[in-house]
């Protein structure tokens, strides 16, 4: 995701069609719980700044009622609980139209609700793009083809 800088080799999403180190944003949504929100945005100002850069693949109405955030959107996001600013980035990743999802602890300060929305939205993107989640929650990867645990 550009975080850290590697030390040797290169990352390669299609060999046919390479794509600019700066540009590389545009083919990945990710979410992570240290990722830090513009908390002077309302949630509506949020999306819109964000998907500037992405395209979305729904209406903003229809991804705030989805996550149940929808009379939260002319809300600062400094105001914003921790579970409702993790629905807000997972918000960002999962209807951003990227090929590649990456999903750390994406779960991280959901309630119940949030993490039945959380597995319902991600089974309907199994198969539409590249997920990978990291997580030491099994509900998190729940329907993945692959699991890899590194110990």
């Amino acid at each position: 995701m550009g975080y850290q800088v590697p030390s040797q080799g290169k990352v390669i999403i299609n060999p046919h069609k390479p794509i600019e180190s700066s540009e590389l944003h545009k083919s990945i949504s990710f979410v992570a719980p240290y990722l830090e929100l513009p908390e002077e945005l309302t949630l509506e100002e949020f999306l819109q700044f964000h998907f500037q850069f992405k395209k979305a693949a729904i209406s903003f109405s229809e991804m705030l009622s989805l996550a149940s955030l929808s009379d939260a959107k002319h809300k600062q996001l400094r105001h914003f609980s921790s579970g409702m600013k993790q629905r807000v980035k997972l918000i960002a990743a999962f209807y951003a139209q990227t090929p590649i999802l990456l999903l750390d602890e994406p779960t991280s300060n959901l309630d119940e609700a949030g993490i039945n929305w959380y597995q319902t939205t991600l089974a309907t993107q199994l198969g539409t793009r590249t997920i990978i989640v990291a997580s030491n929650a099994q509900h998190e990867y729940v329907g993945h083809n692959s699991i890899i645990e590194i110990g």
